[in-house]
C-alpha cells in the first residue's frame, strides 16, 4: 500500500527524529499513475519510482551503509538526491546528506555529541555530513575503535575484548598492569577495576598504560608521567590502579600514542594534544619536564581533522582528514629521514608529507617504528621510510629513505593494516596473509624455515616474506601488534577475525600470555593465548 495515500503516516523508515512522516515532509508529494512506474514527469516506464516516498529511499540508503563517495556519486548524478528532502532535523538537507548524518548517529562517539559540537566537527570537516562521515570511517578503520585488539607493549601485554573488558600480563614492575600490585603476570589477567567501563582504545610505552573509554575518558596506570626525560626516568610515585587522568576530563579523548619523551592524545573532533618532553619545543610549545597538562598540538593541524596519531621514539605522525583526500603529517626528530621531507632536520610543527601527492597515494594507515615509519594507502600500496637497519624498510637493503617509497615487493599485496616497530614491519593482506620484515632478533618475525622449526627464526629479513607459521593457523588475521622500544626485546601479536589471539617473540617477562618452560626466553612459533577477545 502507498502510504502516502493511506493515512496511515506513523511508519518511519529513517533513523532521524520519532516523528510521523506526514510532519516531516512540507508538501504533498506528487501523484502518480500507479500502473505506469517512473521517477518523474515524463520519465520511461519501468523506473523505481523515487520521488513515490522519499523517505524509503532515505531508509535504504542508510541501512545499505553505503561509503561518503557513493552517495557523493549519487547526488553528481541524479537531481533527486541533491534536492531538499524536506525531512526533520534539517529541512534543507539532501537524502544524501541525510543519509550520511544518519550514520554519523550509529557512531559511539558521534551520538552523545550536543547539536553544536556536531556543527563545529562539520565544519572542520569540510561543511558536510559526508565529509564528517569519512572522517568517523576513517578513524574506525586504522584504529579498530570498538572492536577487539591486542597491544604488544614494552616488556607487558594489553588486550581488549569487544565488549570493551581489559586483561593485562608481563612485566609489571610500576604497577603498568594495572591489578594493584608490582607482581609480574605471565597469564591473562583482567583489570577488575575496570569493570563496568567499556573500553575501546588502549596504548603501552616502558612502563606505563593507557586506556580510553566509550565516554571519553582517560585511564592511566604505572609511571605517573606523561615520558621520559632527555637523561633519565621521570615521575616520583608508581600507580598500580587505572587513574583518571583529570587533566583530560574535559576533552573527549578517542585515541593515546605514547613515545619516549612525549604523550598525545586525539580527541574526536581531530584536535591533537601531547604532554612532556621539555623546555625546548620540540613539539612547538615551552613545557617542563614532568608537565601533566595537555597541550595542543598547533601549526598546520590547528583546523584540519586528525583521524589517527602515531607515536615513534622521537617523533610523532598525523593522519589528516581533508575535503580534497588524506593526508600525513610529521613533526619531531627528524634523525634518519624518518619525518618524511627528504631531509633530516627536526620540525617543532607539523608539516605536510607532500611525497604521498606525488605518489598519487592516498594514505589510510599510518604506523611509527621507533625509527622508521610506514602507511597504507587506499588501493593497497606500502610506503616506508626511516632508518632502514636490517631491512625493516623492505626494499632489499638497510639504506636509509627521508622520504616514503613504494615497496615493490608488495605490489601484488592489497594491504589493509601495517605494524612497525623497533627495526621491524608487519603487513596484513586483505585476504588476511601477513608479511614481516626488519630485525629478526626475539623470533619476533614469525619466521621459522628450517626443517625442524628453528632455523632463520633470528635471521634479519630485507625484504617481505609471508609469514607462514601464521598462514598455517587457517584463520584470518586481522591486526598485528609489536614492540615499539628499543630498551626492550620484541613480541608480536596476531589477532584473527575471529577474536583468537596468537604471540611469539620475547616472553622472559610473561608478556606473551603463554607459559614458558625450563630456561625458555622466547617462542619462535605463534601459540595461542587463553583468551577470547571476540
Amino acid at each position: 500500500m502507498d502510504a502516502t495515500r493511506s493515512g496511515t503516516p506513523t511508519v518511519q523508515y529513517h533513523n532521524i527524529p520519532d516523528q510521523p512522516i506526514a510532519a516531516i515532509v512540507t508538501s504533498p508529494l506528487p501523484t502518480f499513475q500507479r500502473q505506469q512506474r517512473h521517477c518523474f514527469g515524463d520519465s520511461s516506464p519501468g523506473e523505481f519510482p523515487l520521488a513515490a516516498n522519499p523517505s524509503i529511499v532515505l531508509h535504504v540508503l542508510t541501512a545499505c551503509n553505503l561509503e561518503p563517495q557513493d552517495l557523493a556519486k549519487l547526488e553528481a548524478t541524479c537531481s533527486f538526491f541533491r534536492q531538499p528532502a524536506h525531512f526533520a532535523p534539517d529541512f534543507e538537507l539532501s537524502i544524501s546528506e541525510l543519509a550520511a548524518l544518519d550514520m554519523c548517529l550509529k557512531r559511539a562517539i558521534f551520538r552523545p555529541m550536543m547539536l553544536e559540537e556536531r556543527e563545529v566537527l562539520k565544519q572542520r570537516c569540510g561543511g558536510s555530513w559526508k565529509l564528517v562521515l569519512r572522517f568517523l570511517l576513517a578513524g574506525e578503520a586504522c584504529c579498530r575503535r570498538e572492536k577487539s585488539q591486542a597491544i604488544a607493549g614494552p616488556g607487558h601485554s594489553i588486550a581488549v575484548t569487544v565488549k570493551g573488558a581489559v586483561y593485562s600480563f608481563g612485566s609489571n614492575s610500576s604497577g603498568q598492569l594495572g591489578h594493584g600490585t608490582t607482581d609480574e603476570e605471565w597469564r591473562p589477567r583482567q583489570i577488575r577495576s575496570l569493570e563496568g567501563i567499556r573500553i575501546i582504545q588502549a596504548a603501552a610505552g616502558a612502563g606505563r598504560t593507557m586506556l580510553i573509554s566509550d565516554a571519553g575518558q582517560v585511564y592511566a596506570f604505572g609511571k605517573d608521567s606523561f615520558g621520559e626525560a632527555e637523561y633519565g626516568v621521570q615521575g616520583t610515585k608508581l600507580v598500580t590502579t587505572p587513574q583518571l587522568v583529570e587533566s583530560l576530563k574535559n576533552i573527549f579523548v578517542v585515541q593515546a600514542a605514547i613515545g619516549n619523551f612525549f604523550t598525545a592524545v586525539l580527541s574526536r573532533e581531530g584536535r591533537v594534544y601531547t604532554f612532556s618532553w621539555g623546555n625546548d619545543a620540540k613539539l612547538g610549545h615551552q613545557t617542563e619536564a614532568n608537565d601533566l597538562e595537555p597541550h595542543p598540538l598547533l601549526g598546520a593541524l590547528e583546523n584540519i581533522p586528525v583521524v589517527q596519531i602515531a607515536a615513534g621514539y622521537c617523533y610523532l605522525l598525523a593522519l589528516a582528514c581533508q575535503p580534497n583526500g588524506m593526508s600525513v603529517y610529521s613533526v619531531g626528530c627528524g634523525l634518519g629521514g624518518k619525518l618524511g621531507h627528504g631531509t633530516r632536520t627536526d620540525e617543532k610543527h607539523p608539516r605536510l608529507i607532500e611525497q604521498f601527492r606525488i605518489l598519487n597515494l592516498q594514505p589510510m594507515v599510518v604506523a611509527a617504528g621507533a625509527w622508521h615509519a610506514a602507511v597504507v594507502g587506499r588501493d593497497g600500496r606500502v610506503c616506508t621510510w626511516g632508518w632502514g637497519r636490517y631491512g625493516c624498510l623492505g626494499h632489499g637493503n638497510e639504506e636509509c629513505e627521508s622520504v616514503p617509497k613504494v615497496v615493490e615487493a608488495l605490489i601484488n599485496v592489497k594491504a589493509v593494516h601495517v605494524a612497525t616497530g623497533d627495526y621491524t614491519t608487519f603487513v596484513v593482506s586483505d585476504d588476511g596473509d601477513v608479511y614481516s620484515f626488519g630485525c629478526g632478533e626475539s623470533s619476533s618475525l614469525g619466521h621459522n624455515n628450517g626443517p625442524d622449526g628453528q632455523g632463520n627464526r633470528h635471521a634479519n629479513i630485507l625484504s617481505p616474506e609471508l609469514v607462514t607459521s601464521l598462514k598455517q593457523i587457517k584463520e584470518r588475521m586481522v591486526q598485528i601488534s609489536l614492540t615499539n622500544s628499543i630498551y626492550w626485546n620484541a613480541h608480536t601479536f596476531a589477532l584473527t577475525e575471529t577474536g583468537k589471539l596468537y604471540a611469539f617473540g620475547a616472553g622472559d617477562k610473561g608478556q606473551l600470555g603463554v607459559e614458558l618452560v625450563a630456561n625458555q626466553t622466547e617462542r619462535g612459533n605463534p601459540e595461542r593465548v587463553d583468551i577470547d577477545l571476540s
